[in-house]
């Protein structure tokens, strides 16, 4: 069986003599070379040294390499390319621009301008078709690359090779492999054997600072490459087409290890007096240098953005095959639906993004007294596995922990593409590579899981994922000074207000098992962006519903949990574990004759989200309010008048005692609430 389908082995000049083709190559690079000048010059702005050192891999890899199609950049069995080196934007977009992407030449000539198509880093999002993910933060775009090829595998082996088959490329700098999360990635992806990964290394020894050799001298890349389990290559040239050509198409083959070609540049060049240099990274060449360049690559230095036809043309075999790729897959696809409408259907689902059933009718039942939210999170879990057969994802080393694992599915491992990922002790790159898992489609709500207080550790590719609106699911257990003896190191107390700062993620703390189903049915059935889960690891009472309000509640994101009987006298507003707590201080203050109501608000974002009538339904004005939660109080003023919150870390002690020592109690609560009276 051959290891890589014809489209990878097609010639990719079938049309030209070998001279033409070497002509029609010159001058693609030579004008990617010159747009990526010309549009960090316009900009005043920009990060020119990698486009000069790297157009011929560009070139090469869209126009001979890559099976792509510009007519329909979405098409689902499309190879994937990661420009991790994120900074080297202008090359990305040079090269779609040629290759024949919805990239006009004015967006190239608004480089880095507001409202463009063409932002300082490569941004994902229709205004620029072609780019895959959002890449800048070095390191993150690398491990994207690592969880788009655990999709591909996934879904290769879940539905066979005639719809999924295909090959993830990047580019990556120094910079990405000193990151720590790309060594994660590349640890993980070497164990797994995810041979469909090929990188190309930009080894051009510079960086921001100056050469590598301040802080980079002693490591022998490819030599840990090897050691993580990758094939390295190398090319000692980046000008040299054949060599490079020949390389990339060497670990295409190779499918049961990924790939590293380490490529030497020479950063910037050829330009006469700042090739080689730190000058050249990240500043523009230069009114004057900028005209020498294009002297040196034999382009017109009166001239900007120009495209000669010969550049474009130099594409033109690669939109064809792509075309071509494109029309063969969506017949195959037709012909396989036909025959299995069943299978069909959960592919349908699975790009669709959605479950392929009700989830709300598998939400289990929870009866009392007491159980964890993380417990009751990982039992509707197995409820609704069936309606999601493709999502796939883990924890970082805390399974038993976190309670995310599919009991009856078996383990990504490099023997079978399973739904159970076990990311290691590798948080940084666990996050990078659930977004890389959505960025590639067809896995419902990938996830991660980890303690909150590791949320730190994964902080980028969390504020990545809201600013893709990536539908990704990240649950942390393990949420409040509940840890206990673990002590402060364990016990996260400002992280509800670190995750609630960042745009476009909804965070939901259940205050029990009831919402905590509730808040997964919300997460696969009505949400669109990344949700984040805090869940606690004490048990909790499970709250009598007949009692109090339905948990159904929480989809609004604050809710009368426990009206106040009439006008009520005080409001208490609170989260998850603590809305235990607000309860049993209501009982407290109703023997004093003061009538309180408990709202439970365990999501911020969601609760903006509704009507002002509605908001003000729920927190009256004019009513004395207290917010109660084991976290900083920052935010909580727009709600609340006074809070019961935490203004220093935990400790390590049994979790009642730290709650009762910390004062987050019914007492304590009480009394702020006649206080504020």
């Amino acid at each position: 069986m051959p290891v890589v389908s014809s489209r990878d082995l097609a010639d990719p000049r079938p049309h030209s003599s070998p001279a033409d083709a070497e002509e029609l190559s010159a001058a693609a690079i030579r004008t990617i070379r010159g747009l990526s000048v010309d549009a960090v010059e316009a900009a005043g702005s920009g990060h020119p040294g990698l486009p000069l050192a790297m157009a011929p891999a560009a070139y090469l890899l869209y126009a001979r390499i890559i099976a792509h199609d510009p007519s329909d950049p979405a098409w689902p069995d499309r190879d994937r390319f990661v420009l991790s080196a994120g900074h080297g934007s202008a090359l990305l977009y040079s090269v779609l621009h040629l290759a024949g992407y919805d990239l006009p030449l004015e967006e190239l000539r608004r480089f880095r301008q507001w409202g463009s198509a063409t932002p300082g880093h490569p941004e994902r999002g229709p205004e620029t078709p072609g780019v895959e993910t959002t890449t800048g933060p070095l390191g993150q775009g690398f491990a994207n690359g690592v969880g788009m090829a655990m999709a591909e595998r996934f879904l290769r082996e879940r539905y066979g090779a005639d719809l999924m088959d295909h090959r993830i490329y990047g580019i990556c700098s120094d910079g990405d492999l000193m990151e720590g999360v790309g060594s994660e990635a590349a640890s993980l992806a070497g164990h797994l054997g995810l041979g469909r990964i090929v990188y190309i290394y930009d080894d051009n020894r510079i960086t921001i600072d100056g050469a590598t050799d301040l802080s980079f001298s002693s490591e022998d890349v490819e030599a840990r490459f090897r050691a993580y389990g990758w094939q390295t290559l190398s090319v000692e040239d980046a000008n040299d087409l054949s060599s490079l050509e020949g390389s990339l198409r060497v670990a295409a083959e190779e499918e049961e290890r990924p790939s590293l070609v380490r490529v030497r540049s020479v950063i910037g060049w050829p330009s006469p007096n700042k090739a080689g240099t730190a000058g050249v990274h990240g500043s523009p060449l230069g009114a004057e240098e900028a005209r020498e360049t294009k002297l040196a690559l034999g382009l017109d230095p009166e001239a900007t953005f120009e495209v000669p036809e010969e550049a474009l043309a130099a594409f033109a075999g690669a939109r064809e095959r792509g075309e071509d790729a494109n029309r063969s897959w969506r017949e195959r696809l037709a012909a396989w639906r036909s025959a299995q409408p069943r299978a069909a259907a959960g592919w349908d689902a699975a790009w669709a993004g959605r479950p392929s059933g009700d989830v709300g009718s598998r939400l289990p039942s929870f009866e009392g007294p007491k159980t964890s939210t993380r417990s009751a999170a990982g039992k509707t879990m197995q409820a609704f596995a069936d309606l999601v057969p493709t999502m796939v994802g883990g924890s970082a080393d805390l399974a038993s922990s976190t309670k995310t694992e599919f009991a009856d599915d078996i383990d990504y491992s490099r023997a079978a593409a399973g739904r159970n990922v076990h990311w290691g002790v590798r948080e940084h790159a666990m996050g990078a590579a659930v977004n890389g898992l959505a960025l590639h489609g067809g896995i419902v709500r990938p996830y991660g899981s980890t303690f909150l207080v590791f949320s730190d550790y994964m902080r980028p590719a969390i504020r990545l994922s809201a600013i893709m609106g990536l539908p990704v699911a990240w649950v942390f257990s393990h949420d409040s000074i509940g840890v206990g003896e673990d002590g402060p190191t364990h016990q996260p107390i400002e992280h509800y207000a670190a995750l609630r700062a960042i745009p476009g993620l909804t965070v939901i703390r259940p205050a029990d098992a009831a919402e905590a189903a509730q808040a997964w049915r919300l997460t696969l059935e009505e949400l669109d962006g990344p949700v984040c889960l805090l869940l606690t690891r004490q048990d909790l009472p499970v709250l009598d519903r007949g009692e109090l309000a339905a948990a159904e509640g929480l989809s609004r994101g604050g809710y009368v949990l426990a009206a106040a009987g009439g006008e009520p006298g005080a409001v208490i507003v609170a989260t998850g574990s603590e809305v235990s707590v607000a309860l049993q201080a209501r009982e407290l203050l109703a023997a004093d004759g003061i009538a309180a109501a408990v709202v439970s608000m365990p999501s911020w974002e969601l609760f903006e989200a509704q009507p002002e009538d509605y908001r003000r339904e729920v927190l009256p004005e004019g009513v004395a309010t207290v917010s109660v939660e084991a976290g900083v109080p920052q935010g909580w003023e727009r709600y609340a008048g006074s809070s019961v919150a935490l203004r220093r870390f935990g400790a390590s002690a049994p979790a009642a005692e730290v709650f009762e020592r910390l004062g987050i109690t019914a007492e304590a609560v009480a009394g702020a609430v006649r206080s504020a009276l």
